[in-house]
């Protein structure tokens, strides 16, 4: 869940052209060596490229010398790096610590055991993505750094199949074939003064082509959408990945997509469909160059309209927005980014004090931003925005929010706690006030910070949520399915030292609580994991499907129909 999407990162100015003379990794290359990951000495073996060669890819004179000193470089700025202690937030003894610690890959598992009944209506495959290093890192590493893992649950008529792949993304290819990390992570090392000696490093191993930035640098670790025949694997930090489920419910990568050629710029992990309409509307964002932040919309059959430019003053950190009926509601918060503070020995990820969050009003079928309406929201900043719906006779637009304090404690240490407060955000369009109220009652307040309503539903307005309970954070000790209206909250808990993640709504029927909720649940004690089925409507479990290897914490997930999966392109 790379949170980095500068132009300057994915695409530093240094000479395309190439010859047979200086040759670069080729992303297609095939290893078949088996070794242990390092980061997991308990795991079983997991096929992997052999150690780096002194010359690999026969490196001319000039590029094996470069290799040598470039490499020399990067172990003084690592050194630096480890005389100090890490902050918590960049310590990977911490970060990927657990059930957040890395897996190898897994094969297709069939005819899993299952106990109860999986409901007859669940036929597909629920696929969730989530951050999974390869290698070991050197120095800091954020969880949100981890190269992009997959794990895929596939129904078949009460039976049940279990697999687990990496997004063949252009950087893990590339540190395959070496054997080891190389480009720089986001948000483990892009900070201080190492943080710019690491970039001014990455971007001289591509001008001497020891390694290949022009296909990108993210990993596709966090959101997936199934749009247009095609299940995308996002980060925002790059262009989306195309991966196919095969029929026996494996994952393999495609290729890196950018909608036949319209999408030549980074696209946010969490692009909005459309229920009605099958449209897909996204934005993409620059932490270096103008225009910062950019809006988009892809037609069901993947049709792009132009870009919109958004003015905003600055970079601002924006995971998410929101869709209703008619608009798109874009949030320019407090969290920002600032590469003067790597100058100054920090993090380029702040808390802007000084700024007042606000958000953006837009026709979604605008064609530019004249239109667009500024709403103040002070000392907001959600992480991640639930839905949004309009109310004609007040002239208000609602949404519906998880507001985060201290609003950059993912990626900056902090004394003070996390908390998320579920929120009703109503955005006067008449007289553009705002108003903002928590939903449940402080008798009921808990971390709610994953989740969704029914999709079939999103852009309308809807009765219940249904979120991951994060007091733990950042552990899941269940959901909660919240009235919106009302503020009742209901719970199911994982169970004593038994933790999830998201809660995916798998919608039957006409009612809007009518369905069943999908997750991965992890018991820390036996080290096992498995897939829980839970009804929406009365809260009790159905099944639960025993998983044959542990599944880590990750981030969000999607279900595609048996219908939608003999379709794909």
């Amino acid at each position: 869940m790379a949170l980095y999407s500068s132009t300057s990162f994915l695409k530093p100015s240094f000479n395309k052209s190439s010859s047979s003379s200086t040759p670069v990794i080729n992303p297609q290359r095939k290893f078949s060596t088996t070794v242990r990951c390092a980061l997991q000495a308990h795991s079983p073996a997991i096929a992997l490229p052999p150690p780096p060669q002194t010359q690999p890819f026969n490196w001319n004179f000039l590029q094996s010398a470069a290799a040598m000193a470039l490499d020399a470089v990067e172990k003084a700025i690592t050194a630096s790096d480890l005389e100090k202690p890490l902050p918590k937030t960049t310590d990977p003894e911490i970060q990927i610590s657990g059930n957040f610690s890395p897996v190898p890959e897994q094969p297709v598992r069939r005819s899993l055991k299952v106990v109860g009944k999986i409901p007859d209506a669940i036929n597909g495959v629920y696929v969730r993505n989530g951050a999974n290093p390869l290698y070991k890192p050197l120095a800091g590493h954020h969880f949100f750094d981890g190269d992009g893992m997959i794990h895929a649950v596939k129904f078949d008529n009460g039976s049940a199949s279990y697999a687990c792949r990496f997004t063949e993304t252009s950087r893990f290819v590339q540190e395959r074939a070496l054997g080891r990390p190389i480009f720089p992570k986001a948000i483990g090392e892009l900070h201080g003064h190492s943080g710019i000696a690491r970039l001014l490093l990455f971007y001289a191993r591509g001008a001497f082509k020891l390694i290949n930035h022009n296909d990108g640098t993210g990993v596709a670790n966090a959101g997936l959408v199934y749009f247009n025949r095609r299940l995308l694997a996002m980060s925002e930090d790059d262009l989306p990945y195309h991966v196919r489920v095969t029929g026996d419910g494996d994952l393999k990568t495609v290729e890196r997509y950018d909608f036949n050629g319209q999408l030549k710029s980074t696209m946010i992990a969490h692009p909005k469909l459309d229920p009605e309409s099958g449209e897909l509307f996204a934005l993409s964002y620059d932490v270096i160059n103008k225009p910062y932040l950019k809006y988009f919309r892809f037609s069901k059959t993947g049709e792009k309209s132009e870009d919109v430019e958004i003015p905003v003053s600055e970079p601002t950190m924006m995971h998410d927005f929101a869709i209703s009926e008619n608009f798109v509601i874009i949030p320019d918060q407090q969290v920002v980014f600032n590469a003067s503070e790597m100058i100054k020995g920090g993090s380029p990820v702040v808390y802007n004090k000084n700024k007042v969050s606000r958000f953006g009003v837009l026709n979604k079928y605008a064609t530019d931003a004249e239109t667009i309406k500024w709403i103040e929201v002070p000392n907001c900043f959600c992480f991640h925005l639930w839905n949004a719906w309009e109310e004609p006779e007040t002239d208000e637009i609602v949404v519906i929010g998880s507001c985060m304090t201290p609003p950059d404690s993912i990626f900056n240490e902090h004394q003070e706690k996390l908390k998320t407060v579920l929120s009703e955000i109503r955005l006067n369009l008449k007289t553009g006030e705002s108003r903002r109220r928590p939903i449940l009652s402080d008798h009921d307040q808990v971390n709610l910070e994953a989740g969704m309503v029914n999709r079939n539903k999103l852009g309308r307005k809807t009765r219940y949520a249904y979120l991951a309970m994060a007091d733990s954070f950042p552990k899941v000790s269940g959901f909660a399915k919240v009235d919106l209206f009302t503020g009742e909250v209901k719970k199911y808990f994982h169970g004593e030292d038994s933790y999830g993640g998201e809660p995916l709504f798998f919608p039957e029927g006409e009612e809007e609580d009518a369905g069943y909720v999908l997750t991965f649940v992890h018991e820390e004690k036996t080290g096992k994991s498995e897939m829980r089925i839970v009804n929406a409507a009365t809260m009790e479990l159905e099944a639960s499907v025993k998983l044959p290897s542990r599944v880590p914490y990750g981030f969000h997930g999607t279900f595609i129909s048996a219908g939608d999966l003999e379709s794909q392109a």
